[in-house]
Parts: C-alpha cells; sequence; structure tokens
C-alpha cells in the first residue's frame, strides 16, 4: 500500500471548522492541474471557486449540508434510473474486487445535462454530477450504499470513480498509518501550538520515511531503524 504524502497542514481555529481552514490551505498549494477531493463539509461555493481560480478541479462529496442541490442531484439521478438510463447522456463505468471472504461491486454512473440543476449557475466550473453505488456482498448478506458527488471533471466515469476512491485510500494510507505507527491518537499533547508543530514532526517523518524506496519494512519497522542506524537516518534526511 503506497503511503500518502502531507503536502500542507492548517489549524482549525477555535470555534470554528474545516470551511475556513480549507480555503486557507489551498491559497498555499499549487493545486493547477491536480484534481482535489474534499469531504461534504467542503462541498461549498467559495471553495469550489476556489480551487478553479488556481487552477484545478474538484470533486466534493454531496450530503444534506446541501440540502437543495443535494436533492436536486439525487431527483436526477432517480429519474435516469428509472428509465434505466435510456436516451439520458451519461457514463458509467465498475470494478468488482473479491477477498477477505468478501465482495466488493463500485459502480458509477455521471451525468453532465444539468440543466434541469437550478443552482448550477452557483457552483463555478460545475461540468458533472456523480453517483457512486457500492455493494458489499458477504456471507450470504448483501448491503448497498449510495454516495453523491458534484465535479468540475468531464463526465468521465472511470475518472472519478478513480478519484473518489483514491480520496477513501487516505483513510488507510495516511491516518491509519499515523495512529498505528506513530501512535498519533494517543498523544496526551494538548497545549498552545504544541498540538500543531507535534503534527507537522510527524507528516515529516512520514513523507521522509515513505519516500524511501529500499526497505520494504512497514513505517513503525522504518521509525526503529533510523533511531537505531544513524547511517540509514542520514539517508532518509539528506535523500
Amino acid at each position: 500500500m503506497p503511503i500518502a504524502r502531507v503536502l500542507g497542514q492548517r489549524k482549525v481555529d477555535d470555534k470554528s471548522n474545516e470551511i475556513t481552514a480549507i480555503p486557507a490551505l489551498l491559497s498555499v498549494l499549487e493545486i493547477a492541474g491536480c484534481i482535489v477531493t474534499i469531504d461534504a463539509m467542503g462541498c461549498q461555493k467559495e471553495i469550489a471557486s476556489t480551487i478553479i481560480e488556481g487552477g484545478g478541479d474538484y470533486v466534493l462529496a454531496l450530503k444534506g449540508n446541501q440540502g437543495g442541490l443535494f436533492d436536486d442531484v439525487q431527483w436526477l439521478f432517480q429519474q435516469a434510473q428509472e428509465s434505466k438510463f435510456e436516451d439520458v447522456t451519461h457514463s458509467f463505468a465498475q470494478t468488482i474486487d473479491k477477498g477477505h471472504g468478501r465482495i466488493e461491486v463500485r459502480r458509477c454512473w455521471t451525468l453532465s445535462d444539468l440543466d434541469y440543476l437550478i443552482q448550477k449557475p452557483l457552483w463555478q466550473g460545475l461540468q458533472t454530477v456523480v453517483l457512486v453505488q457500492s455493494e458489499r456482498r458477504c456471507n450470504g448478506q448483501s448491503t448497498t450504499e449510495n454516495r453523491f458527488f458534484i465535479s468540475s471533471l468531464p463526465s468521465q466515469a472511470s475518472l472519478l470513480m478513480n478519484a473518489v476512491r483514491t480520496h477513501w485510500s487516505i483513510e488507510n494510507s495516511l491516518h491509519w498509518v499515523l495512529d498505528v505507527s506513530f501512535h498519533e491518537d494517543a498523544c496526551r499533547i494538548r497545549r498552545d501550538s504544541a498540538p500543531q508543530n507535534m503534527a507537522l514532526l510527524r507528516h515529516l517523518a512520514l513523507n521522509l520515511l515513505g519516500k524511501d524506496s529500499s526497505s520494504q519494512r512497514g513505517i513503525a519497522a522504518r521509525r526503529k531503524k533510523a533511531a537505531w542506524d544513524h547511517t540509514y537516518l542520514i539517508k532518509l534526511l539528506t535523500q
């Protein structure tokens, strides 16, 4: 599993949330030509505009915090599904993964004919709405989850499904690694700027360890090796 790289961080101010921190972080990143994926809290008109003006594209998760838009996108896909997408311009992609005693089927539909989407002019760059359906089959039982997104990318289901899946892989390739290998969640540092400073140091260490291609060991083992072997440590710091 590839290790994610941390390119920047911003502290969320007290009595605030990510909505104000995300634009500040985007302003210091070079996002031209990049696809920016953000959870539903970051599905905001101003954030979408910031990404487009920075030369990037966005894939934003859509939930109830954007009530009218969310309802309209759900309605568009409901109408298309009821007609089995006949005479509906769309793109479709599907992947099937097997392992650990379960089967996961992911289906993605995209629509770019958004004339019925009243709020479309309010979202800079909006070209496509996306439905990703995840079906998990295990022990004779099946569960299905639908997730909706808006995007400035063209209606290419395979591209958009890959962007969505890559976004969710951050949980395993970054947050899980920081918790398990760096014990971030167990850290008791709470006061002043210390939590932000420690987060920065962990991110720097993770980037250096993840960049090393000479070792096939996990991140925790590489950390120990760097502590015990000064030659290896110097190699990490100067690579």
